[in-house]
């Protein structure tokens, strides 16, 4: 990964003195859903990335009452298209969309705002080329009751994968994206490398093996992917009488923000681990089942458990 921590240090660079902000934080545009109550999206990953000491300006795609896995339902409505690129713009009109270190997106209410978002990415790298895009590809999983609307897939699978610099799906995300179904971690390998073949990533963080994983039943993992290189990191389960939602959103964040503040990618998921792995013993202890962020704020700077990412022969 060499290379790669190449070249993620021009926008470590850019957050931490360039252009005479030596003052200023990273700073994410962060373009995901939001929930009034709970934490998903948004509400999953602005918290802790502010609490990593990052600044974010977040875009909210939709406003619900609650994340859509619960059984009553939700309330809420998608955020229209056409607002999530005049924010960027009203930015831009006083002169800070240059401080952007990163764009992270995640869930979208509509295959419009797809669209939207890329022109984002567009408009935040032509006012700071060394700013880096970081896709959250959320399709939805209809068993769970995680749906997006039609056309989103589509999106992420053509547009999301040519796009982004660093792509964080799971590994049902990455099949779709691929036309693939992987089952063991050298099928997740294949795969991520064949995204990094076809777009302009050069890391994929897979964000959930589930079945692929090399002991699913007893651990929950992880898996990084670089052109040449590859690293397995694995937490414990814990036990939930309903498996939190916004991991995924959670996860995809610290991963950013590990590599903003100028952690080699090994490390970046290392920290990922550690403080995710602390969210859920809180959480697991508190018997919730939303993410209890604020009672595990101090182990997402300085996480108590540490867990180390294996190399992976691929």
């Amino acid at each position: 990964f060499t290379g790669l921590c190449m070249r993620f240090g021009p926008a470590r660079a850019f957050a931490l003195g360039a252009r005479g902000f030596a003052s200023r934080p990273p700073a994410v545009l962060s373009i995901q859903s939001h929930v009034c109550y709970g934490a998903a999206g948004n509400s999953a990953a602005v918290f802790p990335m502010r609490r990593l000491g990052v600044e974010v300006w977040p875009v909210n795609t939709v406003q619900f009452s609650n994340h859509t896995q619960y059984a009553e339902g939700w309330e809420g409505l998608p955020t229209p298209t056409e607002q999530i690129g005049l924010l960027a713009k009203g930015i831009e009109r006083i002169g800070a969309l240059g401080r952007c270190s990163a764009i992270l997106s995640g869930y979208l209410g509509t295959e419009e705002q797809g669209g939207a978002v890329l022109d984002v990415v567009r408009r935040v790298k032509a006012a700071n080329p060394a700013a880096i895009y970081c896709c959250d590809p959320v399709m939805g999983h209809p068993a769970k009751g995680c749906v997006v609307p039609e056309g989103v897939q589509r999106h992420h699978a053509e547009a999301s994968a040519a796009s982004a610099d660093v792509l964080c799906p799971n590994v049902l995300e990455l099949g779709v994206m691929t036309g693939s179904e992987p089952d063991t971690p050298q099928a997740v390998v294949r795969a991520a490398r064949a995204l990094l073949g076809a777009g302009s990533a050069r890391l994929v963080l897979v964000k959930h093996l589930a079945h692929a994983g090399l002991s699913p039943d007893n651990s929950f993992e992880m898996l990084l992917v670089g052109h040449e290189e590859a690293w397995h990191i694995a937490t414990p389960l814990l036990p939930f009488g309903r498996p939190p939602v916004g991991v995924g959103d959670l996860t995809s964040a610290l991963f950013l923000v590990g590599l903003l503040q100028g952690r080699s990618p090994k490390a970046a998921l290392e920290h990922t681990a550690g403080a995710y792995f602390e969210v859920m013993r809180a959480t697991s202890e508190a018997e919730e089942y939303e993410l209890q962020l604020v009672a595990a704020q101090d182990g997402l700077v300085d996480p108590p458990r540490s867990f180390e990412a294996i190399a992976l022969d691929a």
